[in-house]
């Protein structure tokens, strides 16, 4: 028995090195709770965040046998993905028990949707809650962004697993390296996504919100999270425009952030180095802005021949922000998704780019254009072997470069795996509520996709909260399926794994 599971031992030492730099990210809220403690935000005890640190390093300790890392196979690697994804929810989700925030099912939900940078939340009257408790909500979708292994993996020296572990947190179809060597890489991605913090929360502040406002949504436009420290979300802005005259700008801006964190970073750090061309020289930015455009119109269009339509600025602005705000899995609203100022067919637009989601190699959900472009090849390439028949070569390439099979089944069994646990979210929503099939679909593609709102949750926030408990689990299930793209999941459950 103890040889079966031999393979777990390097599995629970890189847990607890993971657990081990957990703890210590537990203490950063303690410096927005002495800053707020006297203020009208409310009072936390610092123990609900000491505890769940203190708690993180010794599990680290005990887990942690060895000062140096063993070699982690593929099935070592994706296992600790997806028990530290699991592991490290578990701890994050205690401050917000402790505090009284949330009973610990909503919480570890809430910690869940935040590292996975969901955004679904359990919670209602934001705006009355202490600050450190919403800073950590938006810390952790900030880490889950580029990926907590990334992080690790960027702060810690993980051996000669760190490949192993980088491709089962973020698998890539293809993807180049902006420096040679895994870590160098690491620390310009990382360096990039600071950066990009930095600028949008200074554009904020100079735009009329408050500092602790403008780090907030610019940690959680970036990690296309869409955390945000009020009920309305964006539209808190517009709803206050006496105290905020320069609400639009705001908008533009959170519009800018969502676009920057649903593109592939490795397309940044091109632009940035070499000109704006990267920008689009690729088979799958070309895409992603295709959907954009294609989706606004639509939006758009369908919003503007309603009655009593806001006029073609306001229109295009509201349809502009909701289309990147959902494309690029954040869930910023400043409109209700499913309400009654968006078209029936805006919606049915909305549910196909919770599919679609952002690109490969950024902190945006979904399925990915890139896979959708594939997957369209795929079907072109059948096409034509049926015309030309079939001693035609069917190559499926994307910017010349060719994808191999094993890949493309992956991709298939990805895509069907989606199908599958939509159709069974969906189900069980169904089977446990009295939301409809629109809705309770739509809560799954929410989860899966990684995006937040839904047409469940997209009236009073705290409709998800009145869920049956049984219906939360597969929600959990999905939205740690959809960040860690399904297969390290499934591997859990396999009997196989275990052997």
């Amino acid at each position: 028995m103890r040889n079966r599971f031999q393979f777990l031992l390097p599995v629970l030492d890189y847990l607890g090195a993971l657990l081990w730099t957990s703890g210590f990210v537990l203490f950063v809220p303690l410096v927005v709770l002495a800053i707020y403690r006297k203020s009208e935000y409310g009072e936390v005890n610092p123990f609900s965040f000491i505890i769940p640190a203190i708690l993180a390093l010794a599990l680290g300790l005990v887990l942690k046998r060895s000062p140096k890392f063993k070699p982690l196979d593929s099935r070592g690697a994706m296992l600790l993905c997806v028990i530290g994804w699991i592991v490290v929810s578990a701890i994050g989700a205690l401050p917000l028990f402790i505090s009284g925030t949330a009973g610990y099912l909503d919480s570890f939900f809430e910690a869940v949707s935040g590292f996975t940078t969901t955004g679904i939340t359990m919670l209602s009257n934001l705006g009355e809650m202490p600050r450190s408790i919403l800073f950590w909500r938006a810390l952790m979708q900030w880490l889950g962004g580029l990926g907590i292994l990334a992080f690790f993996l960027a702060v810690a020296s993980a051996g000669r697993s760190a490949h192993a572990l980088f491709r089962a947190e973020s698998h890539k179809i293809f993807s180049e390296r902006p420096a040679p060597g895994l870590f160098h890489t690491l620390k310009i991605l990382w360096s990039i996504y600071v950066l990009f913090t930095l600028v949008i929360t200074g554009l904020l502040t100079v735009e009329g919100m408050s500092v602790f406002d403008a780090v907030s949504h610019s940690m959680t436009a970036l990690a296309t999270g869409g955390y945000s420290p009020h009920d309305q979300s964006i539209g808190y802005y517009a709803a206050h425009a006496n105290l905020y005259p320069h609400y639009v700008l705001i908008e533009y801006t959170v519009i800018l952030a969502m676009l920057l964190g649903g593109l592939n970073f490795f397309i940044h750090y091109r632009a940035l180095t070499g000109g704006v061309r990267a920008l689009w020289d690729n088979a799958e930015t070309r895409l992603f802005w295709l959907f954009l455009a294609g989706a606004t119109v639509l939006v758009m269009t369908g919003c503007l021949v309603r009655p009593g339509s806001e006029g073609a600025g306001t229109t295009f602005r509201h349809s502009l922000f909701q289309v990147v705000s959902v494309m690029t899995t954040t869930g910023f609203g400043t409109k209700d998704i499913g309400g009654a100022w968006f078209a029936g067919w805006a919606k049915q637009v909305f549910l196909v780019l919770m599919i679609v989601g952002g690109c490969v190699g950024s902190t945006a959900g979904g399925f990915k254009v890139l896979r959708i472009g594939v997957l369209f090849e795929m079907v072109r390439q059948q096409l034509r072997r049926v015309i030309h028949g079939r001693s035609l070569v069917n190559l499926v390439t994307v910017d010349g470069h060719e994808i191999d099979q094993e890949e493309l089944r992956r991709i298939a069994a990805l895509f069907f795996a989606w199908m599958l646990l939509l159709f069974i979210g969906g189900g069980v929503t169904a089977l446990l509520s009295d939301h409809g099939p629109l809705e309770s679909a739509s809560g799954m593609f929410s989860a899966l996709g990684n995006i937040g709102p839904c047409y469940i949750s997209a009236g009073p926030v705290n409709e998800m909260a009145q869920l049956h408990p049984i219906s939360i689990l597969p929600y959990i299930l999905g939205m740690l399926a959809g960040r860690l793209e399904i297969l390290p999941v499934l591997l859990l459950f396999s009997r196989r794994t275990w052997r």
